[in-house]
């Protein structure tokens, strides 16, 4: 892997910026997939001691809908890695960090499955890859201003469910249409 930028988890080089994302995968199967936000990293430990105070809880799945999404998410996320020059990911129980920007988009796929049915997650998965990360992020971002929190699911979190569960992209179709279908629903609430 000569020439590759090495990382913790996916993306995360403390080094660069301390503010990242935390993943939390249980070993059981019935068990509870945890995501945080944090804006320090511990040094010489293999793991992170969480902090009530500083580090925020954004959102929490069933494992068995965290295995719906795994592949997609290491796969969107390694093969940008590998465009930057930074060592691939993998997901693993225990903690796993990933990059801030990478954290914002998995957390916006999280919050449109986390009160779904799981028949309807292939068809967020395929609308989350549909936009680009740039739209990730901005979608992140106005969700996170007001529902970003572990149990604040209404307003544009709901709306944000709907857009990528409930409006099926079809391939000649143009990405726009999510953003319309969302500013609709965030308009009906």
């Amino acid at each position: 892997m000569s020439g590759k930028k090495s990382a913790l988890g996916f993306g995360f080089q403390p080094d660069q910026s301390q503010h990242h994302f935390l993943v939390t995968i249980p070993r059981p199967a019935d068990g509870t997939v945890f995501f945080y936000e944090r804006f320090k990293w511990q040094e010489d430990t293999d793991h992170q001691i969480l902090d009530e105070l500083l580090d925020k809880a954004k959102a929490m799945i069933s494992k068995h809908k965290w295995k719906l999404i795994e592949e997609a998410v290491k796969t969107e996320f390694n093969r940008r890695l590998k465009k930057e020059g930074i060592a691939a990911g993998k997901w693993k129980t225990g903690q796993v960090p990933v990059e801030r920007l990478l954290g914002k988009e998995l957390l916006l796929l999280v919050w449109a499955i986390e009160d779904s049915d799981p028949s309807v997650i292939p068809t967020a998965i395929r609308n989350w890859l549909g936009l680009s990360p740039e739209e990730r992020w901005w979608l992140f971002t106005m969700t996170n201003a007001s529902t970003g929190n572990l149990h604040d699911k209404r307003g544009w979190r709901k709306a944000i469910r709907y857009a990528l569960t409930e409006n099926p992209v079809e391939e000649n179709r143009k990405q726009m249409d999510l953003f319309e279908f969302l500013f609709e629903q965030q308009k009906e609430e």
